[in-house]
């Protein structure tokens, strides 16, 4: 019994992570077209508009109402006959760049486009000076050499801390 328990509780645990994996669609069967070719247009563009209610989900995975009207209006403007381009251009006039998952290229919105770049080659800039910069300062310090002063400074430290060394090795053996 323990054996069939064990393996219940494995097949439910694969079972729900299998099903948590799957990509979910949020499109109820109503909303599915009879033409496979339009629907899986509809699905295409679906999956590149964004829902303005989640903001982070395309409408195709989003449950909220918004989402699916916007879903119903994009299968309705296939079947008038649109374009994947008229359709898009359609949403974005009705409803503005911000419902596209991916924005356009454009002179208002270059900046999202032309600052993480130029962000990056700037840091890569600044880590290169620096190492440059780094390195030419250690170079500066390869040919100093002590002073006579440093050098007795140096010894008379290095003896007391000999001496020091050799009156705890006396105190553990002493203590052992």
């Amino acid at each position: 019994m323990n054996r069939l328990q064990t393996t219940f509780k494995a097949l439910l645990i694969a079972l729900v992570l299998g099903a948590a994996l799957l990509p979910s669609y949020a499109v109820t069967p109503d909303e599915i077209l009879d033409d496979p070719v339009l629907e899986a247009r509809a699905r295409e563009l679906s999956a590149e508009l964004r829902c303005l209610v989640c903001q982070n989900q395309s409408i195709d995975d989003s449950d909220a109402e918004l989402a699916k009207d916007l879903r119903v209006l994009v299968r309705q403007r296939l079947v008038a006959g649109d374009t994947d381009t008229q359709v898009i251009d359609y949403l974005v006039s009705r409803y503005g760049e911000f419902v596209l998952l991916k924005p356009r290229f454009a002179w208002h919105n270059a900046a999202l486009w032309v600052v993480p770049p130029a962000a990056l080659l700037l840091g890569i800039f600044a880590l290169w000076l620096s190492v440059r910069r780094r390195n030419a300062l250690a170079g500066e310090g390869t040919d100093a050499r002590l002073s006579a002063e440093e050098e007795a400074r140096l010894s008379l430290l290095i003896d007391q801390i000999d001496t020091q060394d050799t009156e705890l090795d006396k105190d553990r053996e002493y203590r052992s």
